[in-house]
């Protein structure tokens, strides 16, 4: 790394964690006084030793079946960086990208994903991406991810290196990376750090998930960040010119109408992803887009490097609202807790899905895919877990809830 790349890191850091206090006064990239005429990307960024050129707002497609529109308004709107994964919606998110991106391919940068097993081999992992290239009427994909990484062992398995060596001889692939947002994540990134393994990180990252954030706050609003070694992490993967992109930018996107609190003309999303954006340790962020409004909010956030002092207020908001019902990315200390072996923070996951982002679809899809789901949860007073949640979770009411709403 750079002196001038260190100063920039700590630059960026220190203006992160300073606009966030009361009073703080940090200028934006853009200019407040010469709005666009309609949401547009305003700034690209390199995906570290990559290369690549991306839009800072990256199009996520984990619910995108069939909508060619949002593809289409995402690319009007300057976005250049679309993330999707073979399991999305069934292969369709990414034939919807196929339809579209086809006649625009050499000036997008595409992304997908593969959830490989320990034990898978290179044929195996092969026919994965050939399955994900025809759907996507492509011949390669930029950037192929090891898709939600919460085992080390994963990156152990000489297949995947012995495939994706093949794959990139092949051109099929350009880079790879290693994408997760689990209680293991920071142990994940480093080994593949220290192997070398990744090009790109693909990151759960958020205002609520960085100590900085919860710097400010008195000891009446009893919060910690789980998983403090992320930014460390993140800053190790920008020393090594590993590119790093944000995910889980909204924490939860727990449906709330923030619209009397928000300010400095920006919606809830755009002040979480504006946070995202700001921060020294990412590159990009990619958000699900789910109607057109939402691409044009989304895109709004483009260009900052600095916080805006008006978000503050509007996240902590959200947090102290978002504080008992909400289950935190990476956390897993309930892990266990439960004698029936109800996989409790993945219940709980599907139970955002469907209550928070509003998706019940989504919702049954992900809780029909665990092993141990919460119909126990149903008959049980609730006491083994009662405790197991260090924010205050009521673990019990809302493993009950999960069970009726999804099973």
């Amino acid at each position: 790394m750079t002196e001038i790349d260190r100063r920039e890191l700590l630059r960026r850091a220190t203006a992160l964690a300073s606009g966030l206090g009361m009073g703080a006064a940090f200028a934006p990239t853009l200019a407040a006084a010469d709005p666009a005429p309609q949401p547009a990307i305003r700034r690209m960024v390199r995906l570290g030793r990559t290369g690549l050129e991306i839009s800072d707002v990256g199009f996520g497609t984990s619910r995108l079946a069939g909508d060619e529109a949002l593809v289409r308004r995402a690319l009007d709107r300057g976005v250049t960086y679309f993330d999707t994964a073979e399991g999305y919606k069934g292969g369709e998110a990414e034939r919807t990208l196929g339809r579209v991106l086809g006649t625009d391919r050499n000036r997008i940068v595409l992304a997908s994903k593969v959830q490989d097993g320990r034990s898978d081999t290179r044929d195996e992992l092969m026919s994965h991406l050939e399955g994900s290239l025809g759907r996507l009427a492509t011949d390669r994909i930029d950037i192929y991810f090891q898709h939600a990484v919460n085992d080390v062992r994963r990156l152990e398995n000489d297949e995947w290196l012995e495939f994706a060596t093949r794959a990139k001889q092949q051109g099929k692939i350009r880079f790879t990376g290693l994408s997760g947002h689990g209680g293991r994540l920071v142990e994940c990134i480093d080994r593949a750090l220290d192997t070398d393994h990744v090009d790109v990180v693909l990151a759960g990252y958020n205002f609520g998930q960085d100590p900085a954030f919860y710097e400010r706050f008195t000891g009446r609003f009893d919060f910690i960040a789980r998983q403090p070694e992320l930014p460390r992490v993140l800053a190790r993967a920008k020393e090594k010119k590993v590119g790093v992109v944000a995910m889980k930018t909204l924490r939860g996107a727990r449906l709330n109408d923030m619209r009397p609190y928000e300010g400095a003309g920006a919606t809830f999303g755009q002040a979480a992803l504006r946070w995202t954006l700001a921060s020294a340790f990412v590159d990009a962020a990619i958000i699900t887009m789910k109607s057109l409004e939402q691409v044009d909010e989304y895109v709004g956030a483009s260009g900052w490097d600095a916080p805006h002092p008006a978000d503050a207020g509007l996240l902590t908001r959200y947090a102290r609202r978002a504080e008992r019902s909400q289950c935190r990315y990476g956390c897993a200390e309930c892990e266990g807790a439960c004698p029936a072996e109800v996989e409790i923070s993945q219940v709980l996951r599907t139970r955002m899905y469907a209550a928070d982002y509003g998706d019940l679809e989504f919702g049954r899809e992900g809780y029909a895919a665990l092993q141990r789901d919460a119909a126990p949860c149903l008959s049980c007073n609730g006491a083994p877990c009662a405790t197991a949640c260090p924010h205050g979770v009521s673990i019990p009411a809302l493993l009950r809830s999960a069970g009726r709403m999804l099973g």
